[in-house]
């Protein structure tokens, strides 16, 4: 490892770059010693054998970073593209989603209006070939599907597809186009006063994605607002800002940013937020992180709304990306975040990412975090929101309410029926044999109660004992309703799309009806505590 970090150091000793990437000015620092970058020479001069100098300074790169902290990370030029793609709000592809299943890239959704569906292509279709190529086996990857099937804008790609019930390979030929991705998932009206917004990420398009669902949910009268951020991991600190802004008085704190070279920075509600009186109930869990904690931190601590769920992540660290003259790019660790009572959310890291730090939900799940608020280590000190109800820094945000993970009918059968894949295989498969049927319903509560009549366990549990899964009854019985919701809600993904699929399941969330029982009894603004309360 460290002959790697060696060899990265060579290469920049004595070396001067100078390149930008979103206004931010990468400079190599040149080192008045020649140590280094004398072995690099040394080995390429003497080694016993050939040595491919620049590959090995890829493989050094995410070395050195590693080594100072879990969030600094380098990004090859055949990765960068993806690694951005999802933020800036869309891509040039295809436009299909997909799974792979058996080595085989499965078509789950063709994009309506895209490439793919212009060219005839179709749900349930199988890729068998890219470019005239054989594409089936270990070689077919999420990673090198996205690679051969993304591309520049107007080229063209071949895909020899088999359609189901077919055995003979079809040929279509797909111009690539420009493919949205939206963050915002889903949005409506969960009953006659709720609404309800998913956001998946924060990415370039966010904000103007969340003032269009907003501007929908008004016209159907909504008073009070569910956001939930349940599995965001993050993006861009400047949309999680412009979406706290619309929630925050003016001159209210949002977040403020400092590192060592990089002076503190404020940001403030400007007091033109449209729904600043609106109730609202952020919902989180511990798979929330980075701008996801910012928002729920901003609503948290100035008191304007209240956080529900379990603890998040805990990622308070600010990434600057840096791009390289071949197009390579670091994202470097260069300040930390602060929530506006003060508090920096970032779990506890040794330097670089240590196993603990890698394995921590693992660990808070083992020792009952994600079943007992009881439960929580808080690793930080105390602070103080507006209104002086204590928060604690380090290791996320804490939930002003916490709601368990439900464990109620969860067995063995169950754990293995989703762990091994097995669910998602049955769904996929019922879906592509009862496509015609499912696809004449486009409502998600027609399709609900149609899936519910067909017994679709008892064909799971067929499905899977044919694939290995022992047959176990009275397992099967105490997870029947765990085990029904799980293969309908994929098979209504299959058939729908991702707000069906959140509606579907938002039915019995005990997070979503946890929100609606505050705002039914008026509790969604966090009070003052008692003792402060009545010394006014």
């Amino acid at each position: 490892m460290w002959m790697g970090l060696c060899l990265v150091l060579g290469v920049f000793v004595g070396t001067f770059y100078a390149n930008h990437f979103s206004g931010n000015r990468l400079s190599i620092i040149n080192s008045s010693s020649n140590k280094l970058n004398n072995l690099l020479h040394i080995i390429d001069d003497q080694y016993v054998d050939t040595v491919d100098i620049n590959d090995l300074v890829e493989k050094a790169m995410p070395q050195i970073l590693a080594e100072l902290d879990p969030h600094s990370v380098y990004i090859g030029a055949r990765d960068v593209q993806i690694a951005n793609d999802d933020l800036r709000g869309s891509f040039s592809g295809v436009g299909i989603e997909f799974v792979i299943r058996q080595d085989t890239i499965r078509i789950q959704n063709v994009i309506g209006n895209g490439p793919a569906e212009r060219a005839g292509i179709l749900a349930g279709d199988k890729i068998v070939e890219i470019d005239d190529s054989a594409f089936v086996g270990k070689i077919v990857t999420n990673e090198e599907a996205m690679h051969r099937l993304k591309g520049p804008m107007d080229t063209k790609v071949k895909l020899g597809i088999i359609r189901y019930g077919e055995k003979n390979i079809r040929h279509f030929t797909v111009t690539r186009g420009e493919i949205p991705t939206k963050s915002v998932t889903a949005s409506y009206v969960l009953d006659e006063n709720t609404g309800y917004i998913k956001i998946r990420n924060f990415g370039e398009n966010t904000y103007p994605e969340l003032l269009i669902a907003l501007a929908k949910l008004s016209q159907q009268g909504f008073s009070n607002l569910i956001i939930d951020l349940r599995g965001n991991t993050g993006g861009y600190l400047e949309s999680a800002v412009q979406i706290a802004n619309e929630f925050l008085a003016k001159g209210r704190l949002i977040v403020y940013v400092q590192g060592r070279s990089f002076p503190r920075r404020d940001y403030r509600a400007d007091g033109r937020g449209s729904y600043q009186q609106i109730p609202l109930v952020v919902l989180v869990d511990e798979a929330s992180a980075s701008a996801s904690e910012i928002l729920a931190g901003a609503i948290q601590d100035n008191d304007r709304g209240t956080v529900v769920g379990r603890r998040s992540f805990g990622k308070g660290l600010v990434q600057t990306p840096m791009e390289f003259a071949d197009h390579s790019m670091i994202r470097l660790t260069t300040a930390r975040y602060y929530t506006p009572s003060g508090r920096c959310i970032q779990k506890p890291y040794s330097n670089g990412a240590d196993k603990d730090y890698e394995e921590d939900l693992l660990s808070r799940y083992q020792h009952g975090e994600f079943f007992s608020s009881d439960s929580i280590k808080h690793t930080g000190p105390e602070y103080r929101t507006n209104n002086g109800r204590i928060v604690y820094g380090g290791g996320g945000i804490t939930p002003d309410i916490f709601v368990p993970e439900d464990t109620v009918g969860i067995t063995s059968y169950y754990k293995e029926a989703a762990m091994t894949g097995l669910i998602l295989q049955f769904a996929f498969n019922y879906t592509d044999a009862n496509r015609s049927k499912l696809s004449s319903i486009k409502d998600v509560k027609e399709m609900a109660n149609y899936l519910k009549k067909q017994n679709t366990v008892e064909k799971f549990a067929a499905f899977a004992e044919m694939n290995g899964l022992k047959r176990r009854n009275l397992m099967i019985q105490k997870s029947y309703k765990l085990l029904e919701r799980y293969v309908n809600s994929r098979i209504i993904y299959n058939i729908l799309d991702e707000q069906a699929w959140t509606e579907y399941l938002n039915e019995d969330d005990p997070a979503v009806i946890e929100a609606k029982r505050l705002f039914r009894e008026g509790k969604a603004f966090p009070q003052r505590p008692d003792s402060e309360a009545a010394n006014e």
